[in-house]
């Protein structure tokens, strides 16, 4: 992206999470040209980049509208993700090798170092460190057609909405599920793997539906 369309990015991105603009908002060109103090062109790209992410949904002669889904869809997103992602726990146990183990303990460390420590809980870092994590059990699979699956499944927002709400006890739990999918995926041991990331699923399905339905 170049500066400007990052900067429309975070400024648009920033306001549908914070509520500015909710499930359903048209999110007019001229309104986000004054918002964001850049030119139509890095709107339009962010706004590009945004509905891939399905933050946006792009209707025809409509324009961009706030994604919104219904409580089935959600249902719908978190039982088929499930379905990938414990799929791609197993293929994982089959192919991961010992530098992409080493980088899940980073990741789970770098969690772990942020709970532990006398502060605020960085829900940024959570969220950056979780996506790595995630994202090295997808490339240990070495199937782009898991990766992809899962991208699709995995909403930004919804993810986002999920981890904003956690408690600190909530990502302690979050974290506790990331060692054992390690020594799961150390052991090779694709039963238990499958067995962790469905209770890690099912758990973040738990809780969006405690705070967001």
């Amino acid at each position: 992206m170049s500066k400007s369309t990052q900067k429309a990015y975070d400024i648009i991105r920033h306001a549908v999470l914070s509520g500015d603009f909710v499930p359903g908002d048209r999110m007019k060109e001229e309104q986000l040209v004054q918002l964001c103090g850049v030119s139509r062109t890095p709107v339009r790209d962010a706004i590009k980049q945004l509905a891939a992410e399905n933050y946006l949904v792009m209707k025809p002669n409509h324009g961009a509208h706030v994604a919104k889904w219904s409580e089935q869809e959600i249902d719908d997103i978190f039982k088929l993700r499930s379905m990938c992602e414990c799929l791609a726990a197993r293929r994982a146990a089959e192919n991961i090798t010992s530098d992409q183990i080493e980088t899940l303990r980073e990741q789970h460390k770098m969690i772990e170092d942020m709970l532990l420590a006398d502060a605020e809980l960085d829900i940024e870092l959570f969220l950056k460190a979780n996506k790595a994590f995630h994202d090295t059990i997808l490339e240990a699979t070495k199937s782009e057609v898991l990766r992809q699956s899962v991208f699709k499944l995995v909403s930004p927002p919804i993810v986002y909405q999920t981890a904003l709400n956690f408690s600190r006890a909530d990502l302690e739990h979050s974290n506790k599920h990331h060692r054992e999918l390690i020594k799961a995926l150390e052991e090779r041991n694709g039963d238990w793997c499958e067995a962790v990331m469905q209770n890690h699923i099912l758990a973040a399905h738990r809780r969006f539906k405690e705070v967001a339905l």
